[in-house]
C-alpha cells in the first residue's frame, strides 16, 4: 500500500492540498431531519424503534436505560489488568484536568468600579460514546471526568447497543467508576436527537459533547442550531507526522496507521525532508498493514492521505500550520524546538516516544478535538468546556459618578437615548440627594 507523494508544492496549492475528503451532505441532511423528527414527535417509540431497525436489537425485554444489574454483571466481565489500566488512564486524565481549574476573578477597574467573573458549571451534559465495532470507552472517560470535576449536576450517556441490546462492559464499568448512573442504550443521530429534545426516558440536555460518525456530527450541528450547544466541529479522525531522515520509519508507519483505521474516511499526512525515509515509511505501511484486524479500513484511509516532502522543513511547518491537524506528531531530532512553531493544531505529540494513542488513551490531555481544519480557531474539550464564565459588576455611589459621564457620551454618539438615561437618571438622583 503506497500514499501519494508529492514534492516541494508551490504555496499558491496549499489550500488545495490542506482539503479533507468531500462528503455530499444534502442526501445526509435529509436522513438526519427526518430521524430528529421522529424523536421529537414520538419520544421512546422511535427511540426503540430505531434500535431495532438501524442496530439490529432483537431482544424484546429490550429497556433503553441501563438498569443497576446491568452495571453489577459489567464490572465483572471486565478483566483485572484493563480495569488497572482504566484506573491508570483515569487518574491521569483527572490530574491534567484538574490543573485546569482556575480562580475566580475580582478587580477594581477604577474607584466604585468592581468587575468579577466566576466558573459555573453548565447544570445539564450530554456525552454521547461511540460503539458498535469500536466501543470507545475512552471517550466517556475524555468527556466524563472534566464534566465531574466541572459539577454538571445532571451527566447523561448514550451509546449504541449490540443486537442483543447489550453494552460493552467496559463502557458501563467506566460510567460507575465516574459515579454516572444516567446511561442509555441509544446511538447514532438518533441519540444526539433524543438529548436534544428529551424523551420520556432521556432528559433533555444543555450541550452535547463526543466523536461520532457523519450521522451523529449531522445531527450535533443540527442540534446546535436548535440552541443546543455542541462541544466543537468533528469529522473524521486524522493525523499528520513531521519527521526527518532521524525518524523511526516504522514508528512512522503505525502512527499513521493508528488513525487510518478510524474510518475509510480518516486522513493521514506526512510531512518529510528525506525521500528514502518517505520510501521507508511506504515499505513498513505495507509490512504492517498485513497483520492489521482493520486493514481494509486502514487501507481505504490511506487512499485519501499523502506524503508531502519538502527541501527546508521551515516550510513544512507553515504547511502544517494552515493544514491545523487534530493530532500533530513531530519526531524530528530538533522536535522539541519545531513543537514551539506550531500555532494551529488540536494536540501535539512531541519527540519520537510520544505516539499518538498515549492521548487518546491515558497521558491525561482530552482526546476530543477540533478536525478539518477547525484547530485554526477551536481548541479541544477541557475543563472549561463543561462550565461558563458569568461576569458580574457592582458599582458604588461614587462608582458611577466617576463612570456615569463617560457611558452618556458613548450611548449619546451611538444614538441610543435609553441607555444614557437609565444613567442619567440615576445621576440625578445623586444631585437631589446631596443637594
Amino acid at each position: 500500500m503506497k500514499i501519494e507523494v508529492i514534492s516541494n508544492p508551490a504555496p499558491s496549492s496549499w489550500p488545495e492540498l490542506c482539503r479533507r475528503p468531500v462528503f455530499d451532505f444534502s442526501e445526509l441532511q435529509m436522513t438526519v431531519r427526518e430521524i430528529m423528527d421522529q424523536v421529537a414527535t414520538r419520544g421512546d417509540a422511535a427511540l426503540l424503534d430505531y434500535c431495532r431497525k438501524l442496530d439490529g436489537v432483537k431482544s424484546e425485554q429490550f429497556q433503553l436505560k441501563v438498569s443497576k444489574q446491568e452495571f453489577e454483571e459489567a464490572e465483572a466481565l471486565v478483566s483485572e489488568p484493563l480495569k488497572k489500566a482504566i484506573g491508570t488512564a483515569l487518574t491521569n486524565i483527572r490530574t491534567f484536568h484538574q490543573a485546569q481549574e482556575t480562580k475566580d476573578l475580582e478587580i477594581e477597574t477604577m474607584p466604585g468600579v468592581f468587575c468579577s467573573r466566576k466558573s459555573v458549571a453548565i447544570e445539564s451534559v450530554g456525552l454521547y460514546v461511540p460503539g458498535g465495532s469500536a466501543p470507545l470507552f475512552s471517550s466517556l472517560l475524555m468527556l466524563g471526568v472534566p464534566a465531574v470535576i466541572a459539577g454538571c449536576a445532571e451527566i447523561v450517556v448514550c451509546t449504541p447497543p449490540s443486537v442483543e441490546g447489550k453494552l460493552d462492559p467496559t463502557i458501563l464499568y467506566s460510567a460507575s467508576l465516574l459515579g454516572i448512573e444516567n446511561v442509555f442504550k441509544v446511538g447514532g443521530a438518533q441519540a444526539i436527537a433524543a438529548m436534544g429534545c428529551g424523551t420520556e426516558s432521556i432528559p433533555r440536555v444543555f450541550k452535547i459533547f463526543g466523536p461520532g460518525n457523519q450521522y451523529v456530527n449531522c445531527a450535533k450541528i443540527n442540534s446546535y442550531l436548535n440552541n443546543i450547544a455542541i462541544d466543537l466541529p468533528a469529522g473524521p479522525s486524522e493525523v499528520a507526522v513531521m519527521a526527518d531522515s532521524f525518524s523511526y520509519a516504522s514508528f512512522i508507519a503505525a502512527d499513521l496507521l493508528s488513525q487510518a483505521e478510524h474510518g475509510p474516511d480518516s486522513q493521514v499526512m506526512l510531512i518529510c525532508d528525506s525521500l528514502s525515509k518517505v520510501e521507508e515509511v511506504q515499505t513498513e505501511l505495507s509490512l504492517q498493514l498485513e497483520d492489521l484486524p482493520r486493514a481494509s479500513v486502514a487501507a481505504k484511509a490511506l487512499s485519501n492521505s499523502r506524503a508531502v516532502l519538502f527541501d527546508d522543513l521551515e516550510q513544512g511547518m507553515k504547511f502544517l500550520n494552515l493544514y491545523a491537524p487534530e493530532h500533530l506528531i513531530i519526531c524530528t531530532e530538533d522536535a522539541e524546538s519545531r513543537a514551539q512553531e506550531v500555532t494551529n493544531a488540536g494536540s501535539v505529540f512531541v519527540g519520537s516516544w510520544s505516539p499518538e494513542s498515549v492521548g487518546d488513551y491515558a497521558s491525561g490531555t482530552n482526546h476530543t478535538l477540533p478536525t478539518a481544519a477547525a484547530a485554526r480557531a477551536w481548541s479541544g474539550v477541557s475543563l472549561d468546556s463543561f462550565c461558563k464564565k458569568i461576569t458580574f459588576q457592582t458599582l458604588t455611589k461614587q462608582g458611577l459618578r466617576s463612570l456615569g459621564p463617560t457611558v452618556e457620551m458613548m450611548a449619546e454618539a451611538e444614538r441610543l437615548q435609553a441607555h444614557k438615561n437609565a444613567v442619567s437618571i440615576r445621576l440625578k438622583s445623586l444631585e437631589k440627594k446631596n443637594g
